[in-house]
């Protein structure tokens, strides 16, 4: 009795097991035995789009951390103190579409508990800190196109931080509220509408919104120059609009015609990857490009003033510059008003020796009047003119006014009716 027995449950218990072995998933081709079957999308030949995702999330997640490292590092070359307040915020934006790269692979390995929570708290966060960041910025500009002076750095981080706070209570309610407090199949994240996990970004739509409709009155501004970055928002707020309006349809109407749910995390994961590459290509690489570079101010005042050499012929250039219209007011003498341009006091040397030049005695310093020029000491200047030098008896010294008046007064007491003599008669005394 008891072989017939052993027979029986040899038979039955393969045959119970069959079904369980029939339900375990195939090892696809380019996994290892190892592996678990969460992870067969990264590995598996035959679903493409996995490979292809997980390499261009790797390179873009590689990407983000090192322009962070770029940006950080070029902190103390940034001389315009306006850009210098906005490095925190585009470190918080780096910071933002690095999780974005990094999220991807949560949509391509296939769903569990841990991977489904993830999905619906990290992805409406983690955009909301790009777009708030974008706003952030976006509305900096505006102040900077005005008035060339913008906001503090900590109020733009502080805006753009409170702004994705909002998103992380909004996100944290929603999974305690689908999760914690109801019950029924409700409770696992991964039985969840399309519909819901699109009304659940609500926020984000808004905040995408805002940041491309914040960034186009600051194109009206007076300062030119801060149009390329208004130019930088614009154009990746526009691209974000069109990814974000494709992969919607997709996902609540495509994906129901074509391939029901089994396009759901592809549709994802694409857009991901896809909105991430539009952060790093059209706002980050050209903000970091910029954060060096010198604004129009600063510039005209490099041209201005110039880093000029201490040498000996710098100092010899500069000193002759300084001198070469200078008058030597030292030898300079009165002169009539229609002669003022400065004559150089060696201009009228021939080469001959003077022998008679002018020297005006004290008493005709004393009868001379202020003079009307500029300067305030005026000392008689060595001329050498042609009339001086032919006419050397032309000028009354006050020794032959004095001989004259004496000759006169004592012809007068005497009674006799002499002529005195002239003190400009050809005989000196």
């Amino acid at each position: 009795m008891a072989t017939p027995w052993l027979l029986l449950m040899s038979v039955w218990l393969p045959l119970s097991l069959l079904p369980a072995c029939q339900a375990q998933e195939a090892r696809p081709s380019g996994c290892g035995t190892d592996l678990p079957s969460l992870y067969y999308n990264l590995c598996d030949l035959s679903a493409a789009w996995g490979i292809v995702l997980e390499a261009v999330a790797s390179f873009g997640a590689v990407s983000s951390f090192v322009l962070t490292i770029i940006l950080v590092a070029s902190l103390p070359f940034v001389q315009d103190p306006r850009k210098k307040s906005l490095v925190g915020t585009q470190a918080f934006f780096l910071l933002g579409t690095f999780g974005l790269f990094c999220l991807t692979f949560d949509f391509i390995v296939k769903q569990d508990f841990s991977t489904c929570a993830s999905r619906r708290f990290l992805f409406g966060v983690l955009f909301g800190i790009c777009f708030s960041c974008l706003v952030a910025h976006a509305l900096t500009l505006n102040f900077l196109a005005r008035r060339n002076h913008g906001l503090q750095g900590w109020v733009t981080f502080g805006v753009a931080l409170l702004l994705a706070l909002v998103e992380v209570i909004i996100n944290a309610e929603w999974l305690l509220i689908t999760l914690v407090r109801s019950s029924g199949p409700s409770q696992d994240p991964c039985a969840l509408a399309n519909e819901d996990f699109v009304m659940a970004l609500i926020f984000v739509m808004f905040l995408l919104l805002a940041a491309f409709a914040t960034a186009w009155p600051a194109l009206c501004g007076r300062y030119k120059h801060w149009r390329k970055h208004i130019v930088f928002i614009l154009l990746t707020t526009f691209l974000s609009m069109t990814i974000w309006v494709v992969w919607i349809i997709m996902y609540l109407y495509g994906n129901q015609q074509r391939g029901g749910q089994a396009w759901d995390d592809p549709t994802l994961a694409i857009a991901l990857v896809a909105n991430a590459c539009v952060f790093v290509f059209f706002y980050i690489i050209p903000e970091v490009s910029h954060v060096t570079r010198l604004g129009p101010e600063q510039a005209y005042e490099d041209n201005m003033y110039p880093t000029r050499g201490v040498g000996y012929e710098t100092i010899l250039k500069e000193q002759k510059s300084q001198s070469m219209f200078v008058e030597n007011k030292a030898f300079s003498m009165d002169e009539p008003s229609s002669a003022k341009k400065p004559v150089s006091p060696y201009s009228g040397y021939n080469g001959q020796l003077v022998t008679s030049v002018f020297q005006p005695t004290e008493m005709a310093l004393m009868h001379k009047g202020p003079s009307e020029g500029t300067h305030d000491v005026i000392l008689p200047r060595a001329t050498a003119n042609s009339q001086v030098i032919s006419s050397a008896n032309s000028t009354l010294r006050a020794e032959d006014a004095y001989v004259a008046q004496s000759w006169h007064a004592a012809a007068q007491k005497d009674g006799k009716g002499v002529q005195a003599p002239s003190p400009y008669s050809k005989s000196r005394w």
